[in-house]
């Protein structure tokens, strides 16, 4: 296939997150490389979409990663439908890095069943892995680093443990066959290092393989599998997975000269004072919200079991963000958290509080995002704060819209996955400056980094 002198003019891709940090770093992948893109955090309207097309990248973030495919399929059909309409040759399901994921909530099976009729393409690409998140897809089976140290997806010590999804299964292939009855390829790193790819590729599509996962393992695999997504796309393309997918897209555009290879020097100024809330249960989570604790932050927790009861989640709420605005006035920044670690005593307390109320997870999670941001939204108001941090991938969903942010865009790298972005907003946090990080994001001092800045 000859390759193009140049990109089309216009969006190059159309996404949509299924949460909101994994969405904020598929923005991240494209804006640093050069590539302007805005994070819608609602489905915009039309007039907001049209003024939006000079960006090369268009994402909207959704929470469809925490739903069931009930929700699914009365939600995700008119955001696929408005993806479409941005024109874009490339569209994504961007889901998170870990896959998370299974036939009662965040099916991605369910997502590509219903995207596929809409966004078109002959084929499907997986692609998982992302070597700038620790994640390497070999042979289809997907593993994730912890503190340097690689895990099988089936063995990593958070997600075999998820209280919602938890992977038993590292084999993507095997794991998505659960979700969808379409028939699911591989074209592993050996058969690209050895240029039988292509012929590869076609042998499946001609074989009747829709989706098909590509190993990445590294930067020549990453190029690879971006060379296959970008020279097999014919008019139109849907694929499916990571940031990876916007990664391996940029390695590929940069290798052939399509965009410029630099990185532009950037500082991230401090911030006087900042605020942040935590939903997440993750053990990164838990050792950053520790760092943070010994480097003047002050840790407010929140007993989230109350959110079973609407008056005393209210209550609660509203002491956390007394108490931090109390922290604010002594010279420390507040830190609102729910739990440190998935062994914290919070996370069986408020399981038992949701049995003993009969109410149910879903219910009882979106009453805890939205309490956090409204307690959030609060404090910087009143303290007249400019930059925030809200940790955890399902949090976020349900924070930022209790905040009134419709859309982000980045400003500026942070961590790998969690740029530090600006808000557009029509109130009170228009211009802000905000960084929503995954549970696995990170290292130690994730929040004192957010604060105090560094030069990158």
């Amino acid at each position: 296939m000859s390759r193009p002198l140049r990109l089309p003019d216009g969006p190059l891709i159309a996404f949509y997150g299924d949460d909101y940090t994994g969405s904020s770093a598929a923005m991240e992948a494209l804006t640093f490389a050069g590539l302007p893109t805005i994070l819608f955090l609602e489905l915009p309207t039309a007039e907001r979409l049209a003024a939006s097309l000079h960006f090369r990248g268009i994402g909207i973030a959704g929470v469809a990663r925490s739903k069931d495919p009930a929700w699914m399929d009365q939600n995700l059909p008119p955001v696929f439908e408005t993806i479409g309409n941005v024109g874009a040759p490339i569209s994504h399901y961007k889901v998170c890095s870990t896959f998370d994921s299974s036939p009662q909530i965040g099916s991605i099976g369910r997502a590509i069943d219903l995207a596929v009729p809409r966004l078109g393409g002959t084929w499907h690409p997986l692609l998982v892995g992302s070597p700038a998140m620790g994640r390497y897809q070999a042979f289809g089976h997907l593993f994730a680093t912890v503190n340097g140290v690689g895990h099988r997806l089936d063995r990593h010590p958070t997600m075999s443990r998820h209280p919602v999804t938890p992977m038993d299964e590292a084999d993507l292939g095997r794991h998505l066959a659960r979700q969808t009855a379409r028939r699911i390829g591989l074209v592993d790193f050996v058969t690209m290092a050895s240029g039988r790819a292509d012929r590869f590729l076609a042998k499946a599509i001609g074989n009747g393989d829709e989706i098909i996962s590509l190993d990445v393992l590294d930067q020549a695999s990453l190029v690879a599998a971006g060379r296959l997504i970008w020279e097999h796309r014919g008019a139109r393309l849907f694929a499916v997975g990571s940031q990876g997918v916007e990664q391996a897209l940029v390695a590929y555009w940069q290798s052939e000269g399509l965009i410029p290879n630099t990185k532009a020097s950037q500082t991230l100024t401090p911030a006087k004072r900042i605020a942040c809330v935590s939903g997440s249960c993750s053990p990164v989570t838990a050792e950053q919200i520790a760092h943070a604790a010994r480097h003047g932050f002050e840790i407010v927790r929140l007993d989230a079991a109350r959110a079973v009861d609407q008056a005393e989640w209210a209550k609660e709420i509203g002491r956390a963000a007394e108490h931090g605005l109390a922290a604010i006035s002594t010279g420390r920044d507040p830190l609102l958290i729910t739990a440190s670690g998935p062994d914290d005593p919070a996370i069986a307390a408020l399981n038992a509080a949701i049995e003993a109320s009969g109410s149910t997870m879903a219910a009882v999670n979106d009453q805890i995002g939205t309490g956090l941001g409204q307690a959030l939204d609060r404090i910087l108001q009143a303290a007249r704060l400019e930059r925030t941090v809200v940790a955890g991938g399902d949090t976020s969903g349900r924070a930022l819209p209790a905040m009134e942010i419709y859309a982000l865009t980045a400003i500026a790298p942070l961590a790998s996955g969690a740029p530090l972005c600006r808000a557009s907003s029509d109130r009170a946090h228009a211009q802000i400056e905000i960084t929503l990080k995954g549970g696995q994001v990170g290292g130690a001092d994730f929040f004192c980094l957010a604060r105090d800045g560094k030069a990158f």
